[in-house]
């Protein structure tokens, strides 16, 4: 299912190939968020024009909003929404982080209050996979808690030990059903805050059971980045070497490519397209505010020779025209360029890692985006 292609020789990063019943994947590979069936402004083909290879869907949202039967009788998530490539659906397990205060946690479940009418949720290993098989995933997530950050010590055991659990029993459940055997993949989680001790228990013991893939949670909820990767430095070699390593939630492009050099492979965040709607485009030497007034006559597009529509059709003036206005175009163009900017940069990855020379490639990158992010004004808050 899953091959490693090549190595880096001065890193832990490799080039690999997944494949998946609808379409292979190649790694180290970033993925959209389309968190209720779609990517945010854009349609399936406008994706799938950036490089995409697969998108998510997130299990807990779609299961409240159209619901799980609505989406079995449409014949899956693919055909709903129209996307005929691989989807990976979250488990549910980061709304135990993400909206702590409408939820309980107990060892047979998670029990939430619905943020859209306060209705009663309960979410177990059996429902989360029933949800997960109505959408037709092709890669599901097992469920797990997710540790807050800070988190103390005593309330991560006790999130570690339900993970572990709740993937032993969804794993075993997903043998029983036939759902591995339709081929389709269930991914762990490895979670464990900050604690080096618990981080390794829970990979050794999850590494113990036959996954197809091994993902590391509980990153990117408000740590520091440099305990972000270390965490990933610990989790990363502790999971098996011949399945695929997903870093859930994450991150800047500099991110990215450190998390390859540690043996990452796979990867998501919202950000491409939330900072999209906010006037922010990314470029190789650091993002950029195009509401800024230094863009108003500025008439070459984003990035000079990034083949994507929007930096083909269009200028830094006239998106800056388009945010200005209002005008929804302008959120859609400035994400067509951002998805197509990291799934560039993930080709260029691939790349380097077949030619050898990753290491020097992707630290010469990250100093040129880093050198060019600190002259750049911050960010613009995204909501």
């Amino acid at each position: 299912m899953f091959k490693v292609l090549a190595t880096d020789s001065l890193s832990a990063a490799r080039r690999g190939s997944l494949k998946t019943n609808h379409g292979q994947i190649e790694t180290p590979v970033f993925m959209p968020v389309g968190t209720q069936g779609t990517v945010k402004g854009l349609t399936p083909d406008q994706v799938k024009e950036t490089g995409a290879q697969i998108i998510l869907g997130n299990t807990y949202h779609l299961n409240l909003r159209p619901g799980r039967q609505v989406v079995r009788k449409a014949g899956g998530l693919h055909k709903f929404m129209g996307w005929d490539g691989p989807i990976l659906t979250d488990s549910g397990g980061f709304q135990v982080f993400s909206l702590a205060k409408l939820r309980t946690v107990t060892d047979e479940g998670i029990r939430f209050q619905s943020h859209l009418d306060g209705s009663p949720l309960f979410l177990d290993v059996k429902d989360c996979l029933d949800i997960q098989d109505a959408l037709g995933s092709d890669i599901a997530m097992v469920l797990d808690e997710c540790p807050p950050w800070p988190c103390d010590r005593s309330a991560c055991e006790v999130a570690v030990t339900r993970t572990i659990r709740w993937a032993k029993e969804m794993h075993q459940l997903a043998q029983n059903n036939g759902f591995l055997a339709s081929g389709r993949h269930l991914f762990s989680i490895n979670q464990g805050s900050v604690y080096e001790d618990l981080r390794i228990r829970c990979a050794e013991e999850l590494s113990a059971v036959d996954f197809p893939g091994y993902a590391i949670g509980g990153v990117s909820v408000g740590e520091p980045e440099e305990e972000m990767l270390r965490q990933v430095a610990i989790a990363a070699p502790r999971l098996p070497k011949h399945k695929p390593r997903y870093v859930m939630g994450v991150g800047t492009p500099t991110q990215l490519l450190r998390m390859i050099a540690l043996g990452a492979d796979m990867f998501d965040c919202v950000m491409p397209t939330r900072l999209a709607r906010h006037g922010c485009a990314f470029t190789p030497d650091g993002t950029i505010n195009i509401k800024n007034e230094r863009f108003r006559d500025d008439h070459r597009p984003l990035v000079e020779g990034l083949a994507n529509y929007t930096c083909q059709k269009f200028t830094r003036a006239y998106l800056r025209h388009l945010i200005h206005a209002g005008e929804s175009l302008g959120g859609t163009l400035l994400s067509l360029h951002n998805i197509h900017f990291f799934q560039d940069l993930m080709g260029q990855a691939r790349q380097h890692i077949e030619q050898g020379d990753f290491s020097t490639w992707s630290k010469a990158w990250i100093a040129r985006y880093e050198e060019g992010q600190r002259a750049e004004d911050p960010l613009p808050t995204a909501d």
